[in-house]
């Protein structure tokens, strides 16, 4: 992880302005300065894993399922508010883990659950919507007329 990191990091343009923030994201980028043209959501998918992250105990288990979801569910209604309130456009990148088997465990059908939820709040705020197939951007949003 720590090469893909470093990797991530050297591939970024020199001009851009930079913010990792594991959280509180909303907030996060509102403080720095809503002044940018562009802001670059990357990604959603670790945010939710972060959060849920926070919650498990030794043995990996979640200790408190329903705390898991206020805090997703806060998140992602404070980067909604900050996208409303900014001039910015904003590209928020995530990944759909629902297209697949069901999991069999219960941690990984609550991820899959609550990135779902948090796409899906996203996808009704935003303009454009497209998933991504073999390298290939498929328009979700708005709809092909």
């Amino acid at each position: 992880m720590r090469r893909r990191i470093t990797q991530h990091r050297a591939e970024r343009p020199a001009s851009w302005d930079t913010l990792e923030a594991t959280q509180s994201i909303g907030d996060r980028i509102f403080e720095q300065g809503s002044g940018a043209d562009i802001v670059i959501v990357d990604c959603i998918t670790l945010l939710v894993s972060n959060i849920m992250g926070q919650h498990c105990d030794q043995n990996g288990n979640l200790t408190d399922v329903p705390l898991i979801e206020e805090k997703i569910a806060s998140e992602i209604t404070s980067l909604i508010d900050c996208i409303r309130r900014t001039d910015s456009v904003f590209v928020i990148v995530t990944n759909e883990v629902g297209l697949g088997l069901v999991p069999l465990s219960e941690m990984s059908r609550l991820y899959r659950d609550l990135l779902g939820k948090a796409n899906q709040q996203l996808a009704e705020v935003a303009e454009e919507v497209y998933l991504m197939v073999a390298g290939l951007p498929v328009q979700i949003k708005p709809a092909a007329r």
